[in-house]
């Protein structure tokens, strides 16, 4: 993927900048490990909001809020038959939020390793930054700078 900017000016756009996504990644075939996307910006840059709206791009019905004490949540991908037979499909969506964490291996007892090698999981990493050293080599990564406003400038790479 390209480096690619992109200015939202309400959550809603940053929310359907993020279906877009979602349904590309879900068009995919899947490879031999997880679709992990690192998300990077300051408290209030839209990484929570941009979420809602690729998980809303993946079919899951469920309220998606930062799962900051939880450090993540696991999410049902709504499967359909398009995606059935175009691709492997995805099965779950993890939300992960690294925000409290002090060091990067203190994820690794919730199965982190496990979770990234799986080809049926799609995993964004919030304060991705922190765990930098785990993550594949392949991720996608999004930065938001919050800009003024409801202004939001996203740069996917």
């Amino acid at each position: 993927m390209q480096e690619e900017k992109i200015i939202t000016h309400s959550a809603k756009e940053t929310q359907d900048v993020a279906i877009k996504l979602a349904q590309q990644i879900l068009q995919q075939k899947s490879n031999n490990s997880a679709v992990v996307l690192a998300l990077h910006g300051d408290l209030g840059a839209g990484k929570t909001t941009f979420l809602q709206g690729f998980a809303k791009g993946l079919g899951v019905g469920e309220v998606v809020n930062s799962p900051t004490f939880l450090i993540f949540k696991k999410f049902k991908i709504k499967r359909n038959k398009k995606q059935d037979t175009i691709t492997k499909p995805f099965e779950n969506f993890y939300h992960v939020d690294c925000y409290r964490l002090n060091d990067a291996e203190e994820i690794l007892p919730l199965d982190f390793k496990e979770i990234i090698k799986n080809p049926q999981n799609i995993v964004a990493i919030e304060w991705a930054e922190k765990i930098a050293v785990l993550l594949p080599k392949d991720v996608t990564q999004i930065n938001f700078n919050h800009l003024e406003g409801d202004t939001r400038e996203i740069i996917l790479h």
